[in-house]
């Protein structure tokens, strides 16, 4: 039983370390769009194309990246957390 704790341990370790990686990375990226906002609007308003700026262009990255780290994690979830939990419940 020692060893179904150790496992069990080390998997809840693992997923806290994964979830508060990939919701650090969100963070940082969603307050770093937003102090652009706060202290550099006039960065955000240069076009980079025929109407779209810069604004629109990382809020939409924002979004994207958003997607990206989530889908990192599902993906995360499912080869390595849900294996291993359908592991120890046998």
């Amino acid at each position: 039983m020692h060893d179904h704790e150790a496992r069990l341990t080390a998997l809840g370790s693992a997923r806290w370390k994964v979830a508060g990686t990939l919701t650090a990375a969100v963070m940082l990226l969603y307050f770093g769009f937003i102090a652009l906002i706060a202290y550099n609007r006039a960065l955000l308003a240069r076009p980079v194309g025929r109407g779209l700026t810069l604004g629109i262009l990382l809020g939409a990255l924002v979004i994207v990246a958003a997607w990206l780290l989530t889908w990192v994690y599902v993906r995360w979830a499912n080869a390595h957390y849900d294996a291993e939990v359908g592991a120890l419940n046998r």
